[in-house]
């Protein structure tokens, strides 16, 4: 019998020194939180979850936020061993922390701790940009952080958020280049989303700042690949880019590839296979709840639901075409029990938002600035 397929696994460590105002994700103001106290709670949830899906390899970890660089070299450590005990970690291992431009004294230290890959939470070169998004950091400590992520000898990808408001076409252009010349192999390039809930999405309601048309933006969007192509560093899924395959977050893609991943800590989501069937698992979110539910039942697990195979490949299409290269549809319509609706497909191809060759649905340029919207139609079509 062969081995079990080795897991992804995704760490969320839920605090923040500052809120973002455009951020919706499950994060906190640390206010004299005990880290120790919630790496246990994390790393007992792990063993719990080690005794649910058996002995198996992790090819990939994530320690992302949440800031997990206020984390330091020292706590890194001892998460990630725990976690080795459990899910030993494959020889090739990605180990992936988020960090932020403030903690760039500690990426050597992160380094020795077992990183291998350092996504740094950069967003803008300029610094009205970065006062307005509510960041820390100034642009001159952004690059120097990215200097000193590499000079560490760590993978280095760097996040950047664009369509701002006021920003023009020039101005993002010679941001964006500013960002290739630095000695990161991967960018991760997000148009700024005004998301419910968050400060920007009531300072848009007060008529305080106005996000460009979708028109002004989607200009934006195909600025930004002609000028990734052209330095060498195409977009390998709707908003990341990689200097060649090697330079390819290997985490994100076991997402988009629909592969198993484990979610621990405060709010994590996570898809496994429980009895044969591929599960979604929802975490508590607070931090408190979350420790409160490993303690009371061994696993951080508040929600689960078991998806049938329509779902299951429902779900694979919609991640699976972000990817450049598109998916596959000939296993997800097994999994369907019926074909995907081919008059659809045609329509689509017709108007130049996908292309279907040797059995692979593929999303073109202009049509991944619609892919959700693409990969809904044909889920109801089916």
């Amino acid at each position: 019998m062969s081995a079990p397929a080795p897991l992804s696994i995704y760490v969320h460590w839920p605090y923040c020194a500052r809120i973002c105002p455009y951020c919706d994700f499950n994060v906190y103001r640390p206010r004299g939180a005990d880290a120790d106290a919630l790496i246990a709670a994390i790393l007992a949830d792990a063993q719990a979850h080690r005794d649910r899906l058996g002995a198996r390899a992790a090819a990939t970890v994530f320690l992302g936020g949440g800031t997990p660089s206020l984390l330091t070299p020292a706590q890194i450590a001892r998460l990630l061993s725990g976690l080795d005990a459990v899910f030993p970690r494959s020889d090739d291992a990605e180990v992936t922390l988020e960090a932020n431009p403030d903690d760039a004294a500690q990426f050597a230290g992160y380094g020795d701790a077992g990183v291998t890959r350092l996504s740094v939470g950069v967003q803008s070169l300029r610094d009205e940009a970065l006062a307005a998004l509510g960041r820390t950091h100034d642009a001159a400590a952004a690059r120097a952080a990215v200097e000193a992520a590499a000079a560490a000898g760590l993978r280095t990808s760097i996040d950047l958020i664009y369509a701002r408001p006021d920003q023009t076409a020039a101005a993002w252009a010679a941001e964006l280049r500013e960002a290739l010349a630095l000695p990161a192999e991967h960018l991760s390039l997000y148009q700024l989303t005004i998301e419910a809930g968050t400060a920007f999405e009531r300072a848009v309601r007060r008529g305080r700042i106005s996000p460009p048309p979708s028109e002004a933006a989607a200009a934006l969007y195909d600025l930004t690949q002609e000028i990734c192509e052209a330095a060498g560093a195409p977009a390998y899924e709707v908003s990341n880019h990689a200097r060649g395959a090697a330079a390819q977050s290997r985490h994100n893609r076991a997402y988009w590839e629909g592969a198993e991943w484990l979610g621990l800590g405060p709010g994590a989501h996570g898809r496994v296979a429980l009895a044969g069937v591929r599960t979604a698992t929802v975490a508590a979110r607070a931090p408190r709840d979350y420790a409160a539910a490993v303690a009371a039942q061994g696993v951080g697990w508040v929600e689960t639901e078991s998806l049938s195979p329509e779902d299951e490949a429902d779900e694979r299409l919609m991640m699976g075409v972000r990817l450049v290269e598109g998916v596959a549809l000939a296993p997800l319509e097994q999994l369907r029990g019926c074909a995907f609706d081919a008059a659809l497909i045609a329509r689509l191809e017709g108007e130049g938002l996908v292309t279907m060759a040797d059995g692979r649905l593929r999303v073109t340029r202009a049509g991944r600035l619609v892919t959700d919207g693409v990969a809904r139609a044909l889920c109801l079509a089916g």
